[in-house]
């Protein structure tokens, strides 16, 4: 029997959304979409992260005022607390892919990890 990877991976993407986290992360993103103060809030902390993490892949130095504007943006987002809500929802659907990222990875380790023994 020849198993099909893609198969078993739209099967995960199923999977994933209707996992509780996915719906989860979905209720809090329309939650904050959905008010815009809040979503003016979450799109200019995201917009100053995405900045800031351009420039380190460019091998660009970050500035101190940079980091003094993204700290500032990044304390007045956690005043609000539909965004921090998404963000913790973020942050457990990016912990369950992780986990997700190691079950299917460890066929590889399992095999790199044998061979270096």
């Amino acid at each position: 029997m020849t198993t099909n990877l893609y198969d078993y991976a739209y099967e995960l993407e199923k999977a994933m959304r209707n996992s509780e986290e996915y719906v989860h992360l979905k209720s809090m993103y329309e939650a904050v979409e959905n008010d815009e103060e809040a979503k003016g809030m979450f799109d200019e902390f995201r917009n100053v992260q995405m900045q800031l993490q351009q420039k380190q892949m460019a091998g660009q130095d970050i500035t101190e005022d940079e980091v003094m504007e993204a700290q500032t943006v990044a304390n007045r987002v956690q005043e609000n607390e539909k965004v921090t809500q998404l963000m913790e929802a973020e942050q457990r659907m990016s912990m369950a892919i992780n986990e997700l990222n190691k079950i299917i990875m460890k066929p590889l380790d399992d095999l790199y990890g044998s061979m270096q023994g």
